[in-house]
């Protein structure tokens, strides 16, 4: 599940693929997406720090994507937000439990978090921002029933 943060960043992120040659302030983005401002600037310049963003000042300055939607994976993303896959699962505190069938239950459900975390991580890898933007031309192409869906 991605959590609210993620979700901004991949709807500025979108945006910015759009149109890859322009720059883009923060406040253009943030209205262009419905999204809040304040955040929106936090999220940009971490994701400019993990180096998917460049960033230029001044008036005519803003952000653009640093490669291509194409070389941009969702888990380069979410890492770059600091949220890659298993941040976010809270660790349990160990107890001192005296039925072995309980420690191995135990560590079976951890294995199983980091199984799920490892298949997370692979199919994040998998995707790109470049996915998304098809899939977002699809849906909007869905909606005009003139064109219809894309298919590929």
């Amino acid at each position: 599940m991605l959590s609210k943060q993620a979700n901004h960043a991949l709807k500025a992120l979108l945006e910015l693929a759009a149109e890859p040659e322009r720059w883009r302030s923060t406040h253009e983005l943030a209205i262009a997406q419905q999204l809040p401002e304040p955040m929106l600037e936090q999220i940009l310049l971490r994701l400019r720090r993990a180096g998917l963003l460049v960033a230029r000042r001044g008036r005519l300055g803003g952000y653009r994507l640093a490669s291509t939607p194409r070389s941009l994976s969702l888990a380069a993303i979410l890492i770059g937000l600091g949220e890659g896959a298993g941040a976010g699962i809270a660790g349990t505190a160990t107890e001192a439990v005296s039925q072995a069938e309980t420690a191995a239950a135990e560590q079976v459900t951890r294995a199983l978090e980091q199984r799920l975390d490892r298949a997370q991580l692979h199919a994040l890898e998998d995707l790109s921002l470049e996915d998304l933007m098809f899939d977002m031309r699809s849906t909007e192409a869905g909606a005009n029933s003139e064109t219809g869906l894309l298919l590929g």
